[in-house]
């Protein structure tokens, strides 16, 4: 069973079915020590960082979610909260996917970046397996993670940023899967798969 992380601070639902289409049992949860019960975990988020951190800390989830040992994903915000810290109100995050997040440089582009963008795979991994580079996700944020040694796939708006992220059990996806179609549905497929 997959548990959905409701902080209060993004619209679960569209997460929520996105995984009955395919087949699983999820629950909302909203409490912290519910989390060790269930066998991967889903953060997603929206918003500001700042204030999302702010109610991840006083509902005591920093700790469940940084001792939580099997695979959680996090979602465009939740994606970014899982990093080391981020510019968007100069907070510190979570710290157990390495990474600095900073505003986008889209330079003549405009902002935020929203819309379909093609993915690039930099390294094989469990959770890009059936997907290509050129596959296209449905991305909405101002802010991204530069990318580093835990980037699994990127992808480019004004700057290289990105798109998939893993270290140990934990991961992001800074677009949203469960609004891109055939090739978000692979990727919560791979999420459901991975074996950590």
């Amino acid at each position: 069973m997959i548990a959905i992380i409701n902080t209060g601070c993004a619209n679960i639902n569209s997460v929520r079915f996105a995984f009955e289409r395919l087949g699983q049992d999820v629950e909302v949860i909203t409490s912290p020590e519910q989390l060790a019960t269930f066998e991967r975990a889903v953060l997603p988020g929206v918003g500001h960082a700042k204030v999302a951190m702010q109610r991840l800390k006083q509902g005591g989830w920093q700790q469940a979610i940084s001792e939580f040992q099997r695979p959680l994903l996090g979602i465009c915000l939740g994606m970014q909260m899982q990093c080391d810290y981020t510019d968007e109100g100069d907070t510190p995050c979570l710290g157990v996917i390495p990474g600095h997040v900073s505003e986008l440089q889209v330079g003549t582009l405009s902002a935020p970046h929203m819309g379909w963008n093609r993915l690039h795979i930099e390294r094989e991994h469990p959770l890009t397996k059936g997907v290509r580079s050129d596959d296209q996700v449905y991305f909405v944020h101002s802010f991204a993670h530069a990318c580093n040694q835990a980037t699994l796939a990127s992808s480019e708006y004004g700057q290289q940023f990105s798109a998939i992220v893993a270290d140990n059990n934990f991961a992001g996806m800074q677009f949203h899967p469960e609004r891109s179609a055939k090739v978000g549905a692979r990727l919560l497929q791979n999420f459901i798969d991975w074996q950590v």
